[in-house]
Formats: structure tokens, sequence, C-alpha cells
């Protein structure tokens, strides 16, 4: 073979090889960049169906809890309006009584009279913890300590409230929302703690507030009732506002209740 022809064939065949080359490495990149563009856009849909669906939960925990609150205001009106009327005319009624018996059913009435009295106070005081306008007109400390001395007038459990820092206040919403969370702790213990005692310590700093709830009652199994309707409601309730939530029980050793609020999670009014 003629060793030029030769040689032109050897170039040529090189030449188709770093065609084909170009063209595969093209092709390589071509399907590298359409795999990343499909990537891209499955974790975008993935990322978006996420946040929608976190959306939608939180429009319908919002909306569970904006009809508890409007039922909740209800019953405090309930409370405030018609029950406590009747129990202010039923006071009326016991001192033109008073007045008028004798020295011998006096000491009854007035004894009957103090306990309608104690019901009255504790009728107005429960209608003020369900009524959010209220819990939002004198704060979250307020609203809990009111909550503390009901449960000490009732001679339910012994009860301490502590506060460290200077005092903020959250938004209105986010208050109502922490404050509830309390009240859904302070009915567990009322129903399942046989506790002798309960404290709140408040621990403002600059930038959070960290609420500590602890009682020292009989405690349970956390993994066995995790389920249950009141710790879901807490949970959920703090999740609303981004709030961080634990709650921690040993048996015989009490449960404790933690939140940490960040400022940094506050919503504008």
């Amino acid at each position: 073979m003629n060793p030029i022809k030769f040689y032109d064939l050897q170039e040529s065949f090189e030449l188709l090889i770093f065609v084909c080359s170009l063209v595969l490495l093209a092709f390589l990149i071509l399907v590298f960049i359409l795999f990343t563009v499909f990537q891209k856009r499955k974790i975008k849909f993935i990322t978006e169906r996420n946040e929608a669906i976190l959306r939608y939960q939180e429009e319908v925990a919002r909306t569970q809890l904006e009809i508890q609150e409007t039922t909740l205001k209800n019953v405090s009106w309930e409370l405030h309006d018609n029950i406590g009327q009747l129990l202010s005319v039923a006071n009326l009624e016991l001192n033109i009584l008073t007045n008028t018996s004798n020295y011998r059913d006096e000491e009854r009435l007035i004894e009957i009279k103090g306990l309608i009295g104690k019901s009255l106070q504790e009728i107005r005081s429960l209608s003020r913890n369900l009524n959010r306008e209220v819990i939002n007109q004198i704060g979250l400390i307020e609203s809990t300590k009111n909550e503390l001395n009901r449960l000490e007038r009732l001679k339910i459990l012994d009860t301490t409230l502590n506060t460290s820092g200077a005092i903020w206040q959250p938004p209105q919403d986010d208050a109502l929302i922490l404050f509830r969370i309390i009240q859904e702790f302070l009915n567990n213990v009322i129903k399942h703690a046989k506790a002798s005692l309960l404290n709140i310590d408040f621990e403002f700093s600059e930038h959070e507030i960290l609420i500590k709830a602890e009682d020292n009652g009989i405690g349970f199994d956390i993994n066995l009732i995790a389920v249950s309707s009141g710790l879901v409601n807490m949970k959920s309730r703090a999740a609303l506002i981004n709030a961080e939530y634990s709650l921690h029980s040993v048996k015989e050793k009490g449960t404790i209740l933690v939140i940490r609020y960040l400022k940094r999670n506050m919503k504008e009014l």
C-alpha cells in the first residue's frame, strides 16, 4: 500500500474517533444537563408540594383553633351573662331573706350566701380565662396568674409562679396560643396527675421566652399515651407559632412541660 494513502487513512480514522468522542461527550453533557434540570424540577415540585401540605395543615389547625376560641368565647358569655346573672339574683334574694329570717336560720342563710358568692366569683374568673379578649388585654403572665389563683382558691393544689428577666409581650395571637397550651397542661394535671404542687417558670431573655411547668404527680409513660388529644393539642398549637415543645414524664416523679418561644418568630400584628 502506498505510504501516503495509509497515512491519510490513519488520519481520517483518528479524526473520526475524535469527532465521535466529541459527539459522545456532547451527548453525555446534554444528558447530565437534562438530568440536573429534571432533578431540580423534581426537588422544586416536592418542596412546593410539602410547603402546600404544611400550609394546608396550618390553615386547618388555625381554623380549628378559631372555632375552639369562638366556642370558648360563647361559653364565657353564657357563664357571665346567664349563670352569673342567676347567681346574682339568688344572692339578692338571700339578702332579702336574711333580713327577714329569724336567728335560727340566719347562720345557715349566711353560709349559703357565702357559697353562692364564691361560686359567682369562680364563674366570673373562669369566664375571664375563657375569653380571648380578656386574655389579650391582661397578657400572658397575668392570665396564667389568674388561672393558678383559681386553682388555689378551689384548693385543688398549691401553685407557684416565677418570672425572671425583662418581661415582654408576644403578639396577641401567639400569647393566646401559649396560654392555651399552659391551660391544657393544667387540665391534664388536675384530671390525671394527682399532684399536690405545681410550679411555672417564665424566663425572659432578649430573644426568647422559656416556659417551664412542672408538677409532682404520679407521672406516666409518655410512649403509651402520646396520641392523647390533650398532648396532640399542645404540640400542634406550639407548631403553629414555631415554638419548641417538649414534654417529659417519669412515673412517680411528675411531669415537666417546656416551651421555648423565639422572638425571631414573632409575627406582625
